[in-house]
């Protein structure tokens, strides 16, 4: 599973971001409006590069997020 922060921020981003996540091979991708951070989360065999990408064209930021060890 891949983790971004995003500056996704209501309901009218996430619906920006759609197309562009859709196009992802990815099995499920979702966005948690209510954490401060707006996690991105996205499930499947699509590499973080290609996230971010996606997210970009939408005109929206992903951040990565250090893993805890």
């Amino acid at each position: 599973m891949i983790k971004l922060k995003t500056n996704v921020k209501c309901g009218a981003c996430v619906a920006a971001i759609t197309p562009e996540m859709d196009a992802l091979n990815a099995s499920k991708w979702t966005v948690d409006l209510s954490h401060p951070d707006r996690i991105l989360k996205v499930e499947g065999p699509v590499t973080e590069e290609a996230v971010k990408e996606a997210l970009q064209k939408a005109g929206y930021k992903g951040e990565s997020i250090p893993q805890k060890a």
